[in-house]
């Protein structure tokens, strides 16, 4: 398996465990060619949760795909997902509500800890 496909589980298994952890329920999807990796209700609504693992402080937004001709990398340019979930190496949580379009990296930044952005827990 490739170590950015490794990398990419880790942050997906990192935020089901959280969120489940927080009182959520998680649904997973059975395909890989939706623009995100978790659904997340939290009793009210479902949001399409895209989940990212880094070791910096920059995130890559891109989606990168291969076909016949190779791999192909593109920006998301219009709003695919509800919420991203950023697990850090060092076991630091991100969560911004919102798809960022048009960029290739994100840097988050200390007010999208996830637990400034939705409470210890937010159903207790």
């Amino acid at each position: 398996m490739r170590h950015t496909q490794r990398k990419g589980d880790i942050g997906k298994a990192m935020g089901i465990s959280t969120f489940t952890k927080l009182g959520y329920d998680v649904a997973t999807l059975l395909t890989e060619s939706a623009a995100y990796d978790l659904i997340v209700d939290d009793g009210h609504e479902l949001y399409r949760v895209q989940t990212k693992y880094t070791t910096g402080k920059e995130v890559d937004l891109r989606h990168i795909h291969s076909n016949t001709k190779g791999y192909i990398t593109k920006k998301i340019d219009k709003i695919v997902y509800d919420w991203l979930y950023i697990y850090r190496a060092d076991g630091v949580e991100f969560l911004i509500k919102n798809c960022p379009i048009n960029q290739s990296t994100i840097t988050p930044q200390e007010k999208d800890i996830l637990s400034k952005v939705i409470g210890e827990n937010p159903n207790g």
